[in-house]
């Protein structure tokens, strides 16, 4: 009985291990190895850029998780699954470092951002045995101005198809694909730039103003400042109103502008408009006096030196290529306000002309102000 029962048992621990042999190897998987990122090659560009360098390389694509889903080299029969593969050292890194050791960076240039829309390779079943991969390249190219606002310039995209054999190891195709990706748009990039920077004002190296003063002759309605073409009555040719004051003027400040750009170079002239129309200026007919006259004078006076202190404001800016016209147009609104201020300020003090006191005191004032600014001589 004793030796029936070890028998039994021995057997039973020979077969319960037998199973579990068999179980282990059926589950066994290897290890899914993981893939190496790809390493761009850097290689000397045949290129040398006169109008630009690259600053900086900045990553804008929406999925940064990886650049590549290529299916791995096989040679068994299992269907292929996708693998996720980046570049080495992550895109935007190896994409900078690629250019940066594939092109001169000569910083005296222009600094251009180069941002990555699109760097992307992903492959599919084609066939049995055939792989069809597709490469899709998107760059924007930025011109930095100094300012944290940088200028769009232009756009190249290259899309790019394959056919391997599955047995074909894909990053041998996918790093020569995405390397001539960048290489072809850097070339595009050079060409364009080289033939946009003496025209496009996007490229312009700095920013020259002329101002001088506008004139018409003959002389219609309207009435331009000349010191030798003061105001004078018969100017006054709209119908008096039923009004308190005596006579009314309405001075006022514009300029036209005209722009070219020659060779980087954006030359901007201004004329400038300080004028009165006749038809809106009127006198009662008791009130055509010297003194009147004069403190007329001195309104249209005041809109000549507001005018001349634009041009100094203009003059002694140094405006920017992006938005040249922003300062110019703020400091014209700028002035605008101030005339309107002085010329209430004026009317105020004076009250309109009748403190005879006040008005001598800003005819002093004007005149001192139109020398200081060149509009008129002394003791003229």
């Amino acid at each position: 009985m004793p030796k029936f029962f070890y028998k039994i048992k021995i057997n039973s621990v020979k077969f319960t291990g037998a199973v579990f042999i068999m179980l282990f190897l059926v589950s066994y998987k290897p290890p899914v190895q993981k893939p190496e990122p790809i390493a761009l090659q850097p290689q000397v560009l045949p290129i040398v850029p006169k109008e630009f360098y690259i600053a900086k390389v900045v990553d804008e694509r929406a999925e940064k998780t990886a650049v590549a889903w290529l299916f791995p080299l096989s040679n068994s029969k299992q269907k292929p699954t996708l693998q996720a593969i980046d570049l080495k050292g992550g895109a935007q890194l190896a994409i900078q470092d690629f250019i940066f050791q594939s092109l001169p960076r000569d910083k005296k240039l222009r600094p251009i951002v180069v941002r990555v829309k699109e760097c992307k390779a992903t492959e599919t079943i084609a066939a049995p045995g055939k792989i069809e991969g597709k490469v899709a390249a998107a760059l924007a190219f930025d011109l930095m101005d100094g300012t944290g606002d940088n200028i769009h310039l232009t756009d190249y995209r290259l899309d790019t198809k394959y056919v391997r054999p599955e047995d074909n190891q894909p990053v041998n195709i996918v790093e020569p694909a995405l390397r001539q990706s960048f290489i072809s748009a850097l070339t595009y990039f050079n060409t364009w730039i080289n033939s946009q920077a003496n025209d496009n004002p996007k490229l312009a190296r700095e920013v020259k103003v002329s101002i001088k003063d506008y004139h018409e002759k003959p002389e219609g309605d309207t009435i331009y400042y000349s010191v030798n073409r003061p105001l004078n009555w018969n100017d006054f040719q709209e119908k008096a109103p039923n009004s308190k004051y005596a006579a009314t003027v309405f001075p006022s400040l514009g300029f036209d502008e005209k722009s070219e750009i020659k060779n980087g170079v954006i030359k901007i002239q201004l004329s400038m408009k300080i004028y009165v129309p006749k038809s809106a200026c009127w006198v009662k007919d008791n009130d055509r006096t010297n003194y009147t006259l004069n403190h007329e004078q001195r309104h249209f006076d005041i809109v000549a030196i507001v005018g001349k202190r634009f041009e100094q404001k203009i003059k002694a800016m140094k405006l920017p290529v992006a938005n040249c016209d922003g300062p110019i147009n703020y400091e014209f609104y700028e002035s605008f306000r101030e005339m309107n201020h002085l010329q209430d300020q004026y009317d105020a003090e004076t009250r309109h002309g009748i403190n005879t006191a006040e008005q001598e005191r800003w005819n002093k004032r004007i005149d001192d102000d139109l020398i200081a600014l060149g509009v008129k001589k002394a003791n003229s």
